[in-house]
């Protein structure tokens, strides 16, 4: 059977609408919280907000979480099964790092864009408090032979090799496995190649936090955020940042070389939160009478070789991929920089926003105008669940461009661990 006999034309994608929780710091409010907990709130304030709860009423749910305990196997599926939405609902984890909730919004919008299904939900959830520690190797090596022993007495000997040192865990290290650098530590080689200075990254942070708390205060969350756990607002929020306070902060990236720039203040702290979106096809939302806030026009993905290419002189540093997808999508697309309205760049690092926008601008794409980025203020703010950030964006940027009378169109670009990027178009016609 041909790609037409099974999808005679290419659907719209409209985003309908998104709910998440506050986003918390880190061994906060949500330290006892899991995965499914986190995510199971935000998916029931969904379906509270859009009348979701009956059988068929939502063709697919797809998720994911970077960091997985052993009981989140099936999150997604058992998220469903202890939410509101209807159990007869198929669902389905996803992950990709950081572009998890992205890629999951992708996932969902090809089976509509190809009638597969009128509607899915797509998310993400993830929690740094809770992160899952492994049995030591060794541990588990002798484990392993207890249970393979075919007698008493040599499951016996088997447990008999425990050492004092084999009960000490493995414990979660925020490193890329091929460098051992942690995430920060590749942001600050990047910063240096790019001539990113200090300044420069305050600058940007303040500007989030500041544009964050503007958006709270004008009510623009309020069909966005779920209250969970205490929380009405994003945790990490500090409507008083300015540069001058973000400027008495002590470096803690790149303290090997010289006037090191990264800090606290301009890094994403670890952060607990789940996030959502609704995607539908444009027959569906019209069904029930849901009016799509925008709609999901292109979407790329990109990997670069941060071990062996170009490091050191900033083109392939670990979140540099989307300085290679949004070009090819913009080719593709017949799109230049100059035709966005409205530009989302995940902030998991200051120094790497302003990285992208070099990059970008060495390409040729021109250059992002600063009052069109990050507008409602980004994960420097928020902080960054890694899997949820991606459902947090779409959201977030299809009700910034509804809010536009006119026609409007947007651009998303995430970078994710692993030299991985996710970016995508949204537009409102």
């Amino acid at each position: 059977m041909s790609p037409q006999q099974l999808s005679p034309s290419v659907r719209r994608v409209a985003i309908v609408g998104g709910a998440r929780i506050p986003f918390a710091r880190s061994d906060g409010p949500y330290a006892t919280a899991s995965n499914q907990q986190m995510l199971t709130a935000a998916l029931d304030g969904l379906v509270e907000r859009y009348g979701l709860d009956g059988p068929g009423a939502v063709g697919e749910f797809v998720a994911g979480a970077v960091l997985k305990h052993s009981r989140d196997f099936n999150l997604a599926r058992e998220t469903v099964l202890g939410s509101k939405l209807h159990p007869s609902t198929p669902a389905y984890d996803i992950q990709q790092a950081c572009g998890t909730g992205l890629q999951a919004v992708v996932a969902a919008a090809n089976k509509i864009a190809l009638g597969q299904t009128g509607s899915a939900i797509a998310g993400g959830a993830d929690t740094t408090s809770d992160a899952p520690l492994g049995v030591n190797d060794s541990l588990r090596r002798v484990l392993l032979e207890a249970r393979r022993a075919k007698t008493l007495g040599g499951r016996m000997k088997a447990l008999a090799k425990v050492r004092p040192g084999h009960l000490v865990p493995d414990i979660p290290r925020n490193a890329e496995p091929r460098t051992g650098l942690s995430m920060g530590e590749h942001a600050a080689v990047t910063a240096r190649a790019w001539g990113i200075g200090r300044a420069a990254q305050d600058e940007l942070a303040a500007t989030s936090h500041q544009r964050l708390a503007a958006a709270y205060e004008r009510g623009f969350f309020q069909d966005l955020v779920v209250p969970f756990r205490g929380l009405a607002r994003d945790q990490n929020l500090r409507p008083g940042s300015t540069v001058e306070k973000l400027a008495t902060l002590r470096p803690v990236f790149g303290l090997d070389h010289p006037e090191p720039t990264m800090t606290a203040g301009n890094s994403t702290p670890l952060t607990d939160g789940a996030a959502t979106v609704l995607l539908a096809s444009e027959d569906w939302a019209r069904e029930r009478g849901l009016e799509p806030l925008a709609y999901l026009t292109a979407y790329e993905t990109a990997a670069v070789d941060f071990v062996g290419g170009d490091v050191a002189g900033g083109e392939d540093g670990l979140l540099m991929a989307p300085a290679y997808a949004v070009p090819r999508m913009l080719e593709r697309a017949g799109l230049a920089l100059d035709d966005f309205d409205l530009v989302e760049i995940h902030e998991a690092f200051a120094s790497q926003v302003l990285a992208t926008l070099a990059a970008w601008e060495k390409r040729g794409l021109g250059t992002v105008d600063r009052a069109r980025l990050n507008v409602a203020g980004s994960s420097l703010a928020t902080g960054h669940p890694f899997a949820a950030t991606g459902a947090r964006i779409v959201a977030t940027l299809a009700k910034l461009l509804a809010e536009r009378d006119a026609p409007a169109r947007g651009l998303i670009s995430i970078c994710a661990a692993g030299g991985q990027g996710v970016t995508a178009i949204l537009e409102r016609a």
